[in-house]
């Protein structure tokens, strides 16, 4: 039992990494654009600054919240796993 729970904890923390790793990847991409997309068109139509900056600002929290929920993801994988009991044991932590 403490084998296959290893194994699973093993494949919980592999998947949380991958999967925070490529939630970043994506979201800095995204925040680059938009910050890009942004930048051009205030460039091209100075008098919009203001809304282009709250559109800006809205959808950037927008894109950073989607990394989160993969963070939270990635730590339920980590921590709120069914054999969290076994893995304990097996590190000492259940003296």
């Amino acid at each position: 039992m403490e084998a296959e729970a290893l194994k699973f904890f093993i494949a919980s923390v592999t998947a949380a990494g991958f999967g925070i790793a490529i939630a970043a990847f994506g979201c800095g991409i995204a925040q680059g654009l938009g910050l890009r997309s942004a930048v051009e068109g205030i460039a091209r139509n100075p008098e919009s600054s203001g809304k282009v900056t709250v559109t800006l600002l809205i959808g950037l929290a927008m894109i950073e919240s989607l990394c989160i929920y993969a963070l939270v993801v990635s730590l339920i994988l980590i921590y709120a796993h069914p054999q969290a009991g076994a893995i304990a044991a097996l590190f000492g932590a259940g003296h």
